[in-house]
């Protein structure tokens, strides 16, 4: 029995580099250096790189004897929120990127053939590699400044605005039960009577 490859075609998009001018003669060497539309955000809850945002790409393509080897860094800009006060928070992630895509009679046998780039018709789809490696970079709790004291967990004001002597009267769960017996009317008239 043959097992015959299906032919994919040419990836689309923002992501999808061009390799044609390099050939297969290993050591050519090509600098890409553009800024591309996010079409769709990408990130964690908190953190995310949005749509429309001006992505910046300073790459290099590299034709070695199994593919294209692409490199370089990638910046974004980011938008969420503190993960300690829920303010907006806006910054910059820079990520480096380094994938080698196969030519497709080079391609290697692994178990997993998702995590082999492919050139499709000479076309490197680098979006998966930049979302991984964007995604990866980002912290799980971003804040908006290092010294940011969240919100109070009783009302939710923020710590930093009502200031270091905030509080509030907190009865321990366990004794409320006794609270109540003691505003009780009907206990306090019996202790009379004995």
């Amino acid at each position: 029995m043959t097992t015959q490859r299906v032919r994919r075609r040419a990836p689309r998009g923002p992501y999808v580099l061009d390799t044609r001018e390099l050939g297969r003669r290993p050591g050519s060497l090509r600098r890409v250096e553009t800024t591309i539309v996010q079409p769709s955000d990408f990130g964690t809850e908190m953190l995310r790189v949005p749509a429309g945002a001006t992505v910046a790409l300073d790459l290099r393509l590299e034709s070695v004897m199994e593919g294209v080897l692409v490199s370089g860094v990638v910046t974004a800009p980011l938008s969420g929120e503190c993960g300690r006060c829920l303010d907006e928070v806006s910054d910059t992630a820079s990520v480096e990127i380094r994938e080698l895509f196969y030519y497709p009679d080079r391609v290697v046998e692994t178990e997993d053939e998702d995590d082999i780039g492919v050139l499709v018709d000479d076309h490197a789809d680098i979006g998966p590699v930049v979302r991984d490696a964007m995604v990866l970079s980002l912290p799980l709790s971003p804040v908006c400044r290092p010294d940011c004291a969240g919100l109070c967990v009783d009302c939710g004001a923020r710590l930093d605005e009502v200031g270091p002597d905030h509080s509030h009267n907190r009865q321990d769960p366990r004794w409320a039960a006794l609270s109540g017996l003691a505003a009780d009317p009907a206990i306090t008239e019996n202790k009379e009577k004995d």
